[in-house]
């Protein structure tokens, strides 16, 4: 039988707030046909094994492991796709959203009032717990940012908890990015309209149990969904992140050049040489912390990747030049035809790696 209601929770070590979570949750809907999705991106706490055996006692709860990818708003697209239900929810693990709202959320939108009910922080009611200044002033910050690319007014377009109908993730799932954490201003910016909207306000709690999962790369994966909604159908922001690495990998080449020929007295060909290999060394680890994040290689994969990602790179190199001397030949201004060869290496290395580094090395 079909729930009326699937609960989407992405996870990542949350082992001691699952039953807590759970149990709130079946006091909260009591009488209501629902069920917990928990999609976890491969835990190493215990987690899985809490899933394991709630789900073996609760038909109600059902969950996803996700392998060799991260990131909550791409887990909580891959747990709406996996439920009928007509009724859909996204809260977090840590017990910092008011389950208590689940249900009038639901009376909401059966009753047509709104398409999507939207928890915020930010209206009468509402607050942000225990932040400090700092934190609430970046988060209004992000807001406003947020704000402005939304065709529907939101107070709250960064919360992680609320309820909308099914058909209008279907409207949204194509265009989604699936990148960072907002997953509710991912789905609210891709549809081509406005939406109906109530906001209920609720106070943010205090993490149950655990640590966090923010930390300094948040705030650059937020720029990237941004710039993905401005810029998306144009130029892959992924692309975008991958040239700018390679910027990088330019200053580092230089640095290690003149540091062995002018400091260290090698020859060029040895300077050259070794700066060449610094430089993709300095790109791989750049793209996979920043680019490919949410595919980030770990253990064995690092070091395969490593080899993979400087063969795609000399043959981009040797791509490069090709393209570039051709053109020189056939009459191109010297810079055109550098330009157009290094656009042509940047496409091909960007295009090969992503298949088959960040794709298919685990």
């Amino acid at each position: 039988m079909i729930p009326e209601l699937t609960i989407v929770i992405p996870t990542l070590n949350e082992r001691n707030n699952i039953e807590p979570l759970v149990e709130r949750l079946s006091l909260a809907l009591d009488g209501t046909s629902w069920e917990v999705l928990f999609v976890d991106d491969d835990s190493r706490d215990g987690t899985l094994d809490v899933l394991h055996a709630l789900s073996r006692r609760y038909a109600q709860i059902r969950f996803i492991r996700r392998v060799g990818r991260r990131g909550l708003t791409s887990a909580c697209m891959e747990g709406l796709s996996a439920s009928s239900a007509p009724y859909l929810a996204i809260m977090d693990a840590d017990l910092q959203h008011d389950e208590s709202l689940l249900s009038q959320m639901l009376a909401i939108l059966k009753s047509g009032e709104a398409e999507l009910v939207n928890g915020s922080r930010y209206i009468s009611g509402g607050g942000v717990g225990e932040w400090n200044e700092g934190r609430q002033r970046l988060s209004h910050f992000g807001t406003r940012l947020g704000q402005a690319i939304l065709k529907t007014r939101l107070t709250d377009p960064l919360s992680g908890f609320f309820m909308l109908r099914r058909e209008l993730f279907d409207e949204a799932i194509d265009r989604m990015s699936g990148l960072g954490f907002k997953i509710l201003l991912d789905l609210v910016s891709s549809l081509p309209r406005k939406v109906s909207v109530h906001e209920l306000p609720y106070y943010f709690r205090k993490r149950h149990s655990g640590e966090s999962k923010l930390d300094s790369l948040v705030s650059l994966e937020y720029l990237l969904l941004l710039l993905h909604k401005i810029l998306g159908s144009y130029i892959p922001v992924r692309f975008l992140m991958f040239v700018a690495v390679g910027s990088t990998g330019m200053v580092v080449h230089l640095l290690v050049l003149g540091t062995l020929l002018n400091f260290l007295g090698l020859v060029f060909v040895w300077s050259q040489t070794a700066a060449t290999v610094m430089a993709m060394i300095s790109n791989y680890a750049l793209n996979n912390l920043f680019t490919h994040r949410d595919m980030r290689l770990t253990g064995p994969a690092l070091l395969r990747g490593l080899v993979l990602f400087m063969l795609v790179s000399t043959i981009g190199a040797l791509a490069s030049i090709s393209v570039a001397t051709l053109l020189f030949d056939n009459g191109l201004i010297w810079w055109a035809a550098g330009l157009l060869g290094i656009g042509v290496g940047a496409v091909w290395n960007y295009a090969v790696s992503s298949v088959l580094v960040w794709s298919r090395i685990r």
